[in-house]
């Protein structure tokens, strides 16, 4: 049994990653009916909860059929992020998690995100004063450094422990390879086979199929794995998974009407949460994922993109269901 604190997560944990503009209290939904153990926020701006801005209050919304639920914070002020693990701790997750890994400009270029790779005493301190500001367990997601010569996950894992962390899951790039090139997951090995590990390690990066989970499950030995990018569009990924290692056989791919049935879904979900207005835009990132490989698709996705209308949204929905013969890639 893998746990974080008092948080049970079964023997071999899948946990949906934290994903800016993906991973909201609709997506969110969706993937824990789909097999999900632990879920993350969107990762949310310490200076924008301590100003309470709207935008990151509405992040720290969190609903029980989430649980367990992590609220991920980001920053490079370590006042500021001691006040917003306070914050976030009202708000009523399971654990607080703090974002090291984060690469994109807007995040690192500031200080914050995988910026502390560059600075691991920051980084430690930060962790420690985030510890000591809320009674929940505090995990780090993080990378392997900032760039190849600077690779020091091993001790810098070790120091986090020491100072109180939980759980450790860490993206097999460094924050200069953004998504690029293949992850490499030995220093993540290195980290879990490390004797003075005690806490549960979690491996992300590169997984995209039952198979290639339970490969590197063996391989590398982590405590779970941290899943992205391929559950957009594709939340079933999870019980795929577990399916496979449970069973050693492929589930069947959804079929088109299971597809069109998880993706009205989420867009219920996202007009509850988000009120018409958003919950019509934002959702329209997601109908390409959603139907991938479908032939023909384009004239039924640019209706779904450019309507306004809910009901013909769904009416959209259903034509596809109804109409197109669903072609697995």
């Amino acid at each position: 049994m893998v746990k974080i604190a008092n948080i049970e997560l079964g023997e071999f944990p899948l946990l949906l990653a934290p994903m800016e503009d993906v991973s909201d209290p609709p997506f969110r939904k969706v993937c824990k009916a789909n097999g999900a153990d632990l879920m993350y926020t969107e990762f949310i701006s310490s200076e924008g909860l301590i100003r309470d801005a709207a935008k990151s209050v509405q992040k720290l919304d969190i609903f029980d059929y989430e649980r367990p639920i992590g609220i991920q914070i980001f920053g490079s002020d370590i006042d500021s992020m001691r006040e917003a693990a306070i914050v976030s701790s009202q708000a009523g997750p399971d654990l607080i998690d703090i974002n090291y890994g984060c690469p994109v400009k807007n995040v690192a270029c500031k200080g914050a995100g995988a910026a502390l790779l560059r600075d691991i005493p920051k980084m430690v301190k930060m962790t420690e004063e985030i510890v000591k500001a809320t009674h929940l367990p505090v995990t780090v997601k993080t990378r392997l450094g900032w760039d190849e010569d600077t690779k020091y996950i091993v001790e810098t894992a070790e120091r986090l422990q020491d100072i109180g962390i939980k759980a450790l899951s860490i993206h097999g790039r460094t924050r200069v390879q953004m998504y690029k090139g293949e992850a490499d997951w030995t220093l993540i090995a290195e980290v879990k086979n490390n004797p003075r590990m005690q806490i549960p390690i979690f491996g992300n990066g590169d997984i995209d199929s039952p198979q290639k989970a339970l490969e590197y499950k063996n391989r590398y030995g982590v405590d779970g794995i941290m899943i992205g990018r391929a559950s957009i569009g594709h939340p079933w990924i999870f019980n795929e998974i577990k399916h496979y290692m449970a069973t050693g056989e492929m589930l069947a791919p959804p079929t088109l009407e299971e597809r069109v049935e998880v993706c009205r879904q989420h867009f219920t979900h996202s007009l509850e949460w988000k009120g018409d207005k958003l919950g019509i835009f934002e959702m329209r990132r997601h109908y390409t994922n959603y139907f991938r490989g479908l032939p023909h698709f384009k004239p039924l996705r640019m209706k779904l993109v450019q309507s306004e209308d809910i009901q013909e949204i769904y009416d959209t929905l259903d034509e596809i269901a109804q109409t197109m013969a669903y072609e697995e890639v």
